[in-house]
């Protein structure tokens, strides 16, 4: 049963955990509803790299919020390297704000979605990747190939990397909650098989 101090301590220690995830990078994708002639792009915005003839997108780098755009002539847009979904959207704005200053007309960007996140956490601890590959289903650990265990999370369909440090890295969350759900659920976890 929770008293109100164990409800407080279970606060706390959920709080400390939350302090530790940092988003690493946001992938998002969008559409611009036009075609964009991306010779115009290489040729008229500084910051490009266009190799039509080796990849057929465009890369554009942002530097406020520090981020790359990969763009194709098809209006489909990647941009990767934001640390949060809302910044995200803000390089999204800045750059078709950037490609209207060449007369190109692009009136609403389409279908934004967040692809990826990729967040680490620490889990304060050191784990037994050995106990943990054993008895938890769902993990994939070869220390000969690679030091961490990979352990895969149904819902929210997410990936970790554990290491026995106590680091985590997560990938695959479509939003930050789905980050701070993932982790508190691998937290329970590792909790249950008293691996932490």
């Amino acid at each position: 049963m929770n008293t109100p101090s164990n409800l407080s301590f279970l606060f706390w220690e959920e709080k400390i955990l939350m302090e530790n995830i940092n988003i690493h990078n946001v992938v998002a994708s969008c559409h611009a509803g036009t075609q964009i002639p991306l010779n115009r792009l290489a040729m008229e915005l500084e910051r490009t790299e266009y190799e039509p003839e080796q990849f057929p997108g465009l890369v554009l780098r942002l530097d406020d919020p520090k981020s790359a755009a990969l763009i194709f002539n098809t209006g489909k847009i990647v941009l990767t390297g934001t640390k949060s979904p809302a910044q995200a959207e803000l390089g999204v704005e800045k750059l078709v704000k950037l490609i209207r200053t060449l007369g190109i007309d692009i009136t609403e960007v389409k279908d934004m979605k967040i692809q990826n996140i990729v967040a680490s956490a620490n889990m304060n601890a050191k784990l037994n990747l050995n106990k943990i590959a054993f008895e938890l289903e769902g993990t994939e650990y070869e220390p000969a190939q690679f030091p961490g265990l990979v352990y895969r999370l149904d819902g929210p369909k997410t990936v970790f990397l554990l290491f026995s440090s106590g680091k985590v890295i997560c990938t695959g969350g479509k939003s930050e909650e789905d980050v701070h759900v993932s982790v508190a659920k691998l937290r329970e976890k590792l909790k249950a098989i008293s691996a932490l």
